[in-house]
């Protein structure tokens, strides 16, 4: 008969894999929803906390997410609102919640998307960052990145900024990645491949003769169930994985 391990001892295990206290200074990561001493019985696991997601999971389960449905600091809860209209039902369910966002990036998600996502095996790892040493020029690297998603069944539409052709060294960040490129990196790499790329970054970026590839904030993360469940499979849980969708669509 399986002994089942509480919330608390379930967090500090999440805690030893990947630190909360890693996370950065703008982040929520962390226990959101729920009682340190709770009973977990079942554990599921999702990029978001949507209402589908919510949806699915039985009471009294823990809900593992990559992104904080508790974002900023919130003054009262208007179940006609978000996110308060999914807490409500969070609560109802006695559904524990902990995400696992920018400390996962940094200990797992960038390096899992850079060498098992997009295949690149020459890299070195700095912070948020991988470097990936390759020599080629930006068409061919964009095709190749078409072509990785393609056979994984991800969005294949990419944005491009086309500033420089040939390619020696690539900068590889998940999500919305770009502001971890500080200026004193500039004239380490000819590309950038990220997500949610702004306007006024590409054409900062445009300026400084590199060029970026967005490969879409939801494909570069929607990993994290994969990834994270092989660790709680360790302590017993066969983490059940929930798909949750890409609020876009392409027209």
């Amino acid at each position: 008969m399986q002994t089942y391990k509480t919330l608390g001892e379930i967090y500090d295990f999440l805690d030893f894999i990947s630190p909360f206290q890693n996370q950065e200074s703008w982040d929520n990561s962390g226990l959101l929803i729920g009682n340190h001493k709770t009973k977990i019985k079942d554990i599921f696991l999702s990029l978001e906390a949507d209402f589908k997601v919510v949806e699915k999971i039985p009471n009294n389960s823990l809900l593992i997410t990559h992104h904080p449905l508790i974002f900023s600091p919130i003054n009262s809860l208007d179940f006609s609102t978000y996110p308060s209209n999914i807490i409500e039902v969070l609560i109802n369910k006695n559904i524990s919640l902990i995400a696992m966002h920018t400390n996962f990036d940094l200990s797992h998600l960038n390096e899992y998307f850079t060498k098992e996502i997009l295949g690149f095996r020459d890299y070195q790892k700095q912070d948020f960052i991988c470097k990936v040493n390759k020599k080629t020029n930006f068409n061919n690297l964009a095709e190749y990145i078409k072509e990785r998603y393609a056979k994984l069944g991800l969005d294949t539409t990419l944005k491009l900024v086309r500033a420089k052709d040939k390619i020696n060294n690539i900068a590889v960040i998940c999500g919305a990645g770009i502001s971890c490129i500080e200026s004193s990196m500039f004239g380490e790499f000819e590309c950038v491949i990220t997500g949610d790329l702004k306007y006024h970054d590409a054409m900062k970026f445009s300026s400084l003769n590199i060029s970026i590839i967005d490969v879409g904030h939801y494909e570069s993360e929607c990993h994290f169930g994969q990834i994270l469940a092989p660790y709680l499979k360790k302590i017993n849980y066969n983490a059940i994985i929930l798909d949750s969708q890409n609020p876009f669509n392409y027209f």
